[in-house]
């Protein structure tokens, strides 16, 4: 005979079904919320109370949410939930960033297109916007099944008119106030992107590529070596750099000023390198019989002409504090068109001037003379084969080297003088440390990373090359009563 255990045990009796359904139940759950009016009746509840304003980074509108989005809104919303029960009012207003770049090319992959120029500028901006208007919808009912509690119905959207007018009223004010400039700049640029890109877009990865020592023949010498007994036709600065391509644009060599260099008799030549450097160098070279013949301060050397290696035109030599004794040959390869402290160091030489020779595709123009045409991967060998056919080449060896990466499509980036917006740092730079101060920063190395990142900055790039954006104001027509706009540049928000 069976025995029924049920009726042998006691257990408390619920309506709770036996499986949970979640599926079923969760949106029945949710829509009891809407009904009910949990959020707006919560905000009511605590109105008056201590104001708790959690300042949410809104997603781009440009796809179904993923994992990273639920963890970010899931612990977002803890803590609105507990400050809305902790004696506070935390409105929770939820946002999308509809403009830029990643939604730019997403919507271009959906339509089918893959270059911005195959439509009309119209076109594009008619088809973004349906993109993450349709994405807005999609991804609010996803947030909402997760649970996260706010003023849905209400949120901040960057493509809305209010939303854009603040953005030109806060230009206008920065305008105003002289923090805004446009100028001749080296910036990161992204080829494959085609903008502009700040600091923030970059990230670091290991990038194969030559380190690469070239000869700059002395044509002018103000009498430094000839003092010496030196024949000054015979002396060479010798420079090391890893990005070949950016030669073309090399307009000086730029010393350390306290530092102490070596002439290095060899052979027929005369090698100028920093004492602490030059042994490594001719060790790369192959170099074993030498001679130190006089040894001279960097400050000495500045106004000392010498020529191009390939191109016809001159090379100063210059003196500049960020020159350093950790690589290379002490003498810097000095492109203002391609580096920023290439660009700092030769606004003191009045005389020198700006060369891009690479366009936005990332070839060369025809400042760059029989480079023209190549990409930098195609000039980079070239430039080195001619360097040795022509005996410029002092050596040559491959390595693997961190270097700056779009953090968009994974591309190299490269440094490029454009006419770009920029925002002066430097203008307000002890105002940002100060408000950085008044804040608790968990973890509290966040504060000596934001104060180092602000210290470290003269300017920010404020531009970028796109079509789905907020247009720059330039300035105000009292005629037309209209805003004129640079419709090449986009405020990067």
């Amino acid at each position: 005979m069976s025995q029924d255990y049920n009726s042998t045990l006691n257990l408390p009796k619920t309506d709770f079904p036996m499986r949970a359904g979640l599926p079923k139940s969760e949106p029945v759950t949710l829509q009891n919320w809407e009904d009910e009016k949990v959020y707006e009746n919560l905000m009511k509840a605590n109105e008056g109370k201590p104001l708790f304003i959690l300042h949410d980074g809104p997603p781009y509108a440009n796809g179904d949410i993923h994992l990273g989005h639920a963890l970010n809104k899931i612990l977002k919303d803890f803590i609105v939930r507990y400050k809305n029960m902790a004696g506070f009012k935390a409105p929770y207003v939820p946002g999308w960033d509809t403009h830029g770049l990643p939604t730019e090319l997403k919507a271009r992959k959906k339509a089918g297109i893959g270059n911005s120029a195959e439509i009309s500028v119209v076109e594009l901006r008619k088809m973004c916007e349906e993109f993450v208007k349709g994405y807005i919808n999609d991804q609010r009912t996803q947030f909402k099944r997760l649970g996260v509690i706010g003023e849905w119905d209400k949120p901040y959207i960057t493509l809305n008119h209010e939303f854009e007018a603040e953005q030109i009223r806060v230009f206008a004010e920065m305008a105003t106030k002289g923090y805004i400039y446009k100028g001749l700049k080296p910036v990161y640029w992204c080829p494959e992107c085609k903008t502009a890109l700040a600091e923030a877009e970059i990230e670091y990865a290991e990038d194969p590529c030559h380190s690469i020592y070239v000869k700059f023949n002395v044509t002018d010498d103000k009498g430094v070596f000839s003092n010496m007994g030196i024949d000054p036709s015979k002396v060479k600065f010798v420079i090391w750099t890893t990005t070949t391509w950016t030669l073309p644009a090399n307009v000086a060599i730029c010393v350390g000023p306290r530092f102490e260099y070596s002439v290095i008799k060899t052979g027929d030549e005369y090698l100028v390198m920093a004492s602490e450097l030059y042994k490594s160098a001719l060790d790369e070279a192959g170099i074993t019989d030498f001679e130190v013949v006089a040894t001279v301060k960097g400050s000495e050397l500045e106004y000392i002409k010498t020529a191009h290696p390939f191109l016809d035109r001159e090379s100063l030599v210059i003196v500049g504090e960020h020159v350093t004794l950790e690589s290379g040959t002490g003498c810097v390869h000095t492109a203002p068109g391609h580096g920023v402290d290439d660009y700092n160091v030769c606004q003191n030489y009045p005389e020198i001037p700006i060369i891009c020779p690479v366009d936005s595709n990332g070839v060369l123009t025809e400042e760059a003379g029989q480079f023209a045409g190549l990409t930098t991967d195609e000039a980079n060998k070239k430039i080195a084969a001619y360097l040795e056919e022509n005996g410029s080449l002092f050596a040559l060896k491959k390595i693997v080297h961190q270097y700056p990466h779009c953090w968009r499509c994974k591309t190299p980036i490269l440094f490029r003088a454009t006419d770009q917006w920029f925002c002066s740092v430097d203008d307000f730079k002890d105002e940002a440390v100060d408000a950085i101060n008044t804040v608790k920063w968990i973890p509290a190395w966040g504060k000596d990373r934001i104060t180092s990142m602000v210290r470290e900055r003269k300017d920010w790039c404020i531009s970028r090359q796109r079509k789905w954006g907020v247009p720059i104001p330039i300035f105000f027509c009292k005629d037309c009563g209209e805003a004129l706009i640079d419709k090449n540049a986009m405020l990067a928000v």
